[in-house]
C-alpha cells in the first residue's frame, strides 16, 4: 500500500517543476549517502543509494565471513582478481587489508558506478583496476541477461539463459557485450595473472573455469561460489579445479542462508 501511495504522489509531483526538482534533490542526495564499516580495525566506506546496498554494507562482516577470512590469508602485495565484483566490497577489502593489486571484473552498468564510487571513497584508485567485461570460456559477443536493474543487484548471466540454480532465468533486462576467457584476458590485455581469484558469477562458474586452464595451473588459491543443487556446474567445476592441480580445502556459508534458497550454495576454497 505504501508503494502504491508513493507512486501516486510521484506521478502527481513529477508533472510540475517544483516536484521534479524535489525528486532530483532526493536522487542526488541518495548517491552522497555513505555508510562507514569497520572490520578487523580497518575503516571502509560504501555508498548506499538504496536498501540493497545498505544491507550489503550493514552485513559486511556477517554475510560472507568465510570470504573475508580467506582474504585475510592472502599474501601481502599479491595480484587478486575479483570476478563478479558487484559494488566492490571485497575488492576494497583486499586492497586495504592485504595491499593487493586488484582487478575487479563487473559487467553490470547498474553496478559500475557504485563500484567506482566505492573505490574512490576508500582512496583505492591506484590499487584497483575496473574491467567492465564479462568472462566466459572464449571470446564472444553475447547478451548479459539480468534479473534486476537495481543498483547493487546480482543473479545475472552472460551468454546463457539459466541462472545460479541452472533453471530458466527470469530476465528483466539485457544488452550485448564482448566477453573473454581468463586466459584470453591475460594474453590480449596483458594484465598480470592472478595469484588469487574470488569468483561469484551466479551460474557460469564452470564456463569461466574452462576458459582458464592455463591460468589455473599457477593460481595459489581460489574462492568460488558453487550451488550444489546445480549438479552439472558443481561436478564440472570440481573436475576443472582438480585437473589444474588444486585441492579442495573447505566450503562454508553464513547461518543466514541456512533456511533460504541458497542453503546449498557455498563459498568453496581451493588451494595448491
Amino acid at each position: 500500500m505504501l508503494k502504491k501511495v508513493f507512486k501516486l504522489i510521484y506521478n502527481v509531483l513529477i508533472r510540475i517543476r517544483i516536484g521534479r526538482e524535489f525528486f532530483d534533490i532526493i536522487l542526488r542526495n541518495s548517491w552522497q549517502e555513505v555508510l562507514r564499516v569497520n572490520h578487523n580495525g580497518l575503516d571502509l566506506q560504501f555508498v548506499v543509494p538504496n536498501s540493497l546496498n545498505r544491507f550489503r554494507a550493514l552485513t559486511f562482516s556477517t554475510k560472507e565471513p568465510e570470504t573475508l577470512e580467506w582474504i585475510d590469508g592472502l599474501a601481502q602485495g599479491s595480484v587478486f582478481w575479483d570476478i563478479g565484483a558487484n559494488v566492490g566490497l571485497y575488492s576494497c577489502y583486499a586492497a586495504k587489508a592485504r595491499n593487493c593489486k586488484v582487478f575487479a571484473f563487473e559487467p553490470s552498468v547498474f553496478n559500475l558506478e557504485l563500484l567506482s564510487r566505492n573505490i574512490f571513497n576508500n582512496d583505492l584508485s591506484d590499487k584497483i583496476v575496473v574491467l567492465p567485461i564479462p568472462l566466459s570460456d572464449r571470446l564472444s559477443i553475447s547478451k548479459l541477461n539480468m534479473t534486476s536493474t537495481d543498483w547493487g543487484g546480482a543473479l545475472s548471466t552472460f551468454g546463457k539463459d539459466y541462472g545460479h540454480d541452472g533453471k530458466a532465468l527470469k530476465k528483466a533486462f539485457e544488452y550485448q557485450l564482448v566477453g573473454l576467457s581468463i586466459d584470453e584476458v591475460i594474453e590480449y590485455l596483458k594484465i598480470p595473472a592472478p595469484d588469487y581469484i574470488k569468483m561469484d558469477v551466479d551460474g557460469i562458474e564452470q564456463l569461466i573455469l574452462a576458459g582458464a586452464k592455463a591460468t589455473l595451473k599457477k593460481v595459489k588459491s581460489i574462492s568460488i561460489e558453487i550451488n550444489e543443487d546445480f549438479t552439472e556446474q558443481h561436478r564440472n567445476s570440481e573436475k576443472l579445479l582438480v585437473s589444474a592441480g588444486l585441492k579442495f580445502k573447505e566450503k562454508r556459508h553464513a547461518e543466514m542462508f541456512n533456511d533460504s534458497v541458497f542453503k546449498n550454495t557455498y563459498n568453496q576454497v581451493w588451494v595448491r
